[in-house]
Parts: structure tokens; C-alpha cells; sequence
């Protein structure tokens, strides 16, 4: 299958029906949209789907956000914040709006209506860049992590913060899938805490010390960049910049697998990392952009897709019961051009979508198909 560019009138992509079961197409998933940056040294720094999968947004260090029609292949909409910047967006419950942070004049998260490119509300607050940004599964409220060692808990009708939570490096959270937990992670202690939303100041009802799993698994070093829970919320994943992801049994903390890739990491910066430090792989020693994380997991739970360090994509079976070492080695390599930085898999549909400098868009291939 040949990847299509983003021409006017180009036919839309092949895609299998929305309820075609991950596992029958896994491996057949090949680049069909090929979205080029007006620059090769613009990066793309987050992608993200809205409920019903028929867009994807994306940020690029250009100051922009970018919006693509998933169900036709093309691009929709560009939308420009060259006053405030743009690092991480988010699109809440409503398709026609969407969260994102700056990086310039402040640290300000803003609520940004894409109809007609106007804000709707400014959620102040944080006072050190953003690293984290999660929406709540099952509510209009959100939850925000920032290098000044706060955790903020938002309402979207309101700019005030409902909850406030103080840290040492909270760059990670995530909720789980029923929305009644909050994971937090702090990556330079090692340490994954686990709070009731219900009753998020009071001390958390686990912590996860992952200390001795870095060490044993990680050993040329790396830095957390994603936290996921898989959707039936029994596992939690840790994305790193090292040669491998962790899947963590979500209520013990004890872990399942250690993903496995050969060639390390995309050259991201983690969240709340400030300098390149030991990144190897960036290009003419300039300080790379940071990312979002270059792996995801598959609706079903089954799987996990991730960067390969060099071209393609690498997807591991983490429904595998685990083997004495815990080592997971990938079970595919998808073939496609370039790294991959950013990786999203559609909530909704087949179509799993990867970024670096592009945009590609990934179908299952029906010539691949039994």
C-alpha cells in the first residue's frame, strides 16, 4: 500500500469497520496519509483524538494546532497561537474545543474554542511549564501537572482550580478508565502514587516504588514520558526514553512486562526534563522538543504500539502471560518511514496515527488481510 499525500480531492483511506477486532488487523497496519511540516525542523509535540475518532488535533513547536478529519484523510483546520505558544492539547467532550498549554508570556492552560479560534476561559494558576495534561473520562473536568511542583484539578466551567496537590516533581498523571483514580507519577523518585478522586487530599491509598525495576531493566538510564492505563483500567503503563516501557498490574504495582525495543528511544525530552542531558540521537547537538510519549495502548487493552527508535512501528502482545524475566520482545514491526515521536491509536476506528517532524496516518492494509 502506497502512502497517499494530502492533496485536495484525494480519495479517503482504506480503513477495516470500526468493530473489526484489533487482533485481526494488528499487523497489517501500513502508513496511507503522509502530512508534511512546512519545515524539517518543526516538531510535533502532541496528537490527540476526540470521542467520537472522526478528528485528531496535533500541536507543532510553530506555535499552531493542526486538525485532521480522520474518516476522510485530510486536513481540516489550522488554528494559530503565535502570542502564547502551544505544547500540549487536549480536546475535551466537546469536538469543537480543545485544552491546550503555552509556552510563552506565562504558564497559562487555555480553553480554546476551534469553531472560531477564540478563548472561552484562561485557567491560571501554574507557575513553571505544563507537563502534563489529562481529561477526566467520564466528566468536564481535567487535571494539570507543572514543574512548580503542583498537581491542579480543573472544572471547565470554572478558572478557578478545584483541587490542589504539592509534590516533588509531579510530571505525570493520568486517570484511570472508571475516572475514580488519579495516578501521579514523579519520575526523579521513582514513584507512582495513586489517589481517590473522591478524596484526592488526603494521603494516597498506594504508592508504587519503581526504584528497583529501573535498575534492573533500564540499564543505560531513561526518563519517564507517559503514563496509560489499558481501558479495562488492570494495567498501567510506563513509557521511558530507555530501551523499554513497563506494564504494571494496576492494583499491585508489581510488573507484567518490560516491552522491549532494540534501538532506544525517538530523542524526545521527557516531561519536566530541561536540558538534553544524555539524549544520543539528536540531530546537529540542537536541544530536541519534548513529547508526549511515543507509545500508546490498543482500545482492547491487548496491545501496546509503540516508536522502534528508528523507522516504523513496534507492537508487543502484553496480554501475553509474562516470562520469567519479564522481558517482552515485540511480536511486529510495522514498516513506515521516519521515527516515531508521538503515537496515538484511535479510540474509535482502525487507525492508528505516529508523528515526528510529519504526520502519518496508518491503515489496516486489506492486502495484508487473511
Amino acid at each position: 500500500m502506497a502512502i497517499g499525500s494530502a492533496t485536495p480531492g484525494a480519495p479517503p483511506p482504506p480503513a477495516g469497520p470500526p468493530t473489526q477486532k484489533v487482533s485481526d488487523v494488528i499487523t497489517t497496519f501500513r502508513p496511507t496519509r503522509r502530512f508534511k511540516s512546512p519545515s524539517s525542523s518543526t516538531a510535533i509535540t502532541s496528537l490527540d483524538f476526540d470521542d467520537t475518532g472522526e478528528l485528531a488535533v496535533i500541536a507543532r513547536d510553530d506555535d499552531t494546532l493542526q486538525i485532521y478529519n480522520c474518516k476522510e484523510g485530510k486536513h481540516a483546520k489550522e488554528l494559530r497561537s503565535q502570542k502564547y505558544g502551544v505544547t500540549l492539547a487536549r480536546f475535551s467532550h466537546h469536538a469543537q474545543s480543545i485544552i491546550h498549554t503555552s509556552n510563552k508570556i506565562d504558564d497559562t492552560i487555555r480553553f480554546l474554542s476551534t469553531h472560531d479560534n477564540s478563548y472561552i476561559r484562561y485557567f491560571k494558576g501554574h507557575a513553571d511549564t505544563v507537563t502534563s495534561i489529562a481529561l477526566c473520562p467520564s466528566s468536564d473536568s481535567f487535571i494539570s501537572c507543572s514543574r512548580d511542583k503542583t498537581v491542579r484539578l480543573w472544572a471547565l466551567n470554572s478558572n478557578s482550580h478545584q483541587g490542589l496537590l504539592k509534590l516533588h516533581a509531579p510530571y505525570l498523571a493520568v486517570y484511570d478508565p472508571s475516572a475514580t483514580v488519579i495516578a501521579i507519577a514523579s519520575p526523579p523518585t521513582h514513584s507512582i502514587l495513586l489517589y481517590d478522586v473522591r478524596n484526592y487530599d488526603k494521603s494516597p491509598f498506594a504508592t508504587f516504588d519503581l526504584l528497583e525495576l529501573e535498575q534492573r531493566f533500564l540499564s543505560q538510564g531513561g526518563d519517564w514520558t507517559k503514563m496509560e492505563f489499558t481501558n479495562d483500567g488492570k494495567n498501567l503503563v510506563v513509557s521511558t526514553t530507555g530501551n523499554g516501557h513497563f506494564v504494571l498490574d494496576a492494583f499491585s504495582g508489581e510488573i507484567s512486562h518490560f516491552c522491549y525495543r532494540k534501538a532506544g528511544h525517538s530523542g524526545r525530552l521527557a516531561p519536566g526534563i530541561v536540558t538534553p542531558g544524555n539524549s544520543a540521537n539528536i540531530p546537529n547537538g540542537s536541544t530536541p522538543a519534548t513529547g508526549q510519549g511515543d507509545v500508546c495502548v490498543t482500545p482492547d487493552g491487548q496491545y501496546l504500539v509503540g516508536g522502534s527508535g528508528e523507522d516504523g512501528l513496534l507492537v508487543w502482545d502484553i496480554s501475553k502471560a509474562p516470562t520469567p524475566n519479564n522481558y517482552l520482545e515485540p511480536m511486529e514491526v510495522l514498516p513506515g518511514p521516519g521515527k516515531a515521536a508521538v503515537v496515538g491509536y484511535n479510540p474509535r476506528t482502525n487507525l492508528l496515527a505516529s508523528a515526528d517532524r510529519d504526520l502519518l496516518l496508518w491503515h489496516p492494509d486489506p492486502d495484508l488481510m487473511m
